[in-house]
């Protein structure tokens, strides 16, 4: 792109219902998320991203090329602030609303809420329109979405427990991302009456009695070693280890999700 082209604003909708007015094509972006900032790379624009969070880990050119401004939870307002970014990604979840309006109150600030795989297309081809890579973005949204339809479905899926935490113990439940791709991998969550993150008991676990219970890689490390806390309490299902960002980064990643998924199940 030739740096002397004038850059021309476009107001766009993000995934909260938020007008946001970006210059376009945006030169400058910082990403609070970490699976939309391996989107940004995967969509040919690695070479614009100025700012990532310590948590941008894929790929890992992308802590080395940018600024790191601080995690999804806690930026560092001055950092950002000097790099005069074009635009910031964030998102509902993973960042903070505080922060996040302390930001869109000096520069334009774009969200993504995801919730479900169709969620998390639609924000693959929405960031592909507000950056300029349409076609790129509607590419990489379609391959995805006909990777899952592949997915085969069962009149009685067995029942599961993912669990994202330990002391507490944390599940996923209703109304996540999460639950989502495990309906799809042919799992009935046995807290799926209950909503988002919740705390359980282990009496509580052995109660659901899960056929499968699921311990996530993150946001807690869980390990081989913890495969026999779980067995004790549920001495029937099977407990396995399953890679945490393979469930739950929505961006290009889920270009790998569906055959991990199908996998889990043979």
């Amino acid at each position: 792109m030739n740096p002397l082209e004038s850059v021309v604003p476009l107001t766009v909708t993000d995934q909260l219902g938020r007008r946001v007015a970006v210059p376009y094509p945006p030169r400058r972006i910082v990403s609070l998320v970490p699976s939309q900032t391996e989107l940004l790379f995967d969509l040919g624009l690695g070479e614009r991203l100025v700012g990532v969070t310590k948590f941008c880990i894929h790929p890992p050119e992308a802590r080395e090329k940018a600024v790191v401004v601080g995690g999804t939870k806690n930026f560092h307002f001055d950092k950002i602030d000097a790099l005069k970014p074009d635009l910031i990604l964030g998102n509902k979840e993973e960042n903070y609303r505080e922060g996040i309006e302390q930001l869109a109150a000096r520069h334009a600030v774009w969200l993504s809420d995801i919730a479900t795989l169709d969620d998390a297309l639609r924000m693959i081809r929405q960031v592909g329109l507000v950056t300029g890579a349409p076609a790129k973005a509607e590419q990489l949204a379609s391959t995805i979405h006909d990777s899952f339809q592949e997915l085969p479905t069962e009149s009685l899926p067995p029942s599961a427990a993912y669990f994202i935490w330990r002391k507490p113990y944390m599940v996923v439940a209703h109304g996540t991302f999460i639950d989502d791709l495990l309906g799809r991998a042919g799992f009935r969550n046995v807290f799926a009456d209950q909503s988002r993150y919740p705390e359980i008991s282990a009496a509580q676990l052995a109660a659901a009695a899960p056929d499968t219970i699921l311990l996530s890689s993150e946001p807690y490390p869980f390990g081989e070693k913890h495969l026999a806390e779980f067995q004790a309490i549920c001495p029937a299902a099977t407990v396995r280890i399953v890679d945490g960002e393979l469930f739950s980064w929505y961006g290009s990643r889920l270009r790998h999700s569906a055959a991990y998924l199908r996998a889990l199940r043979t």
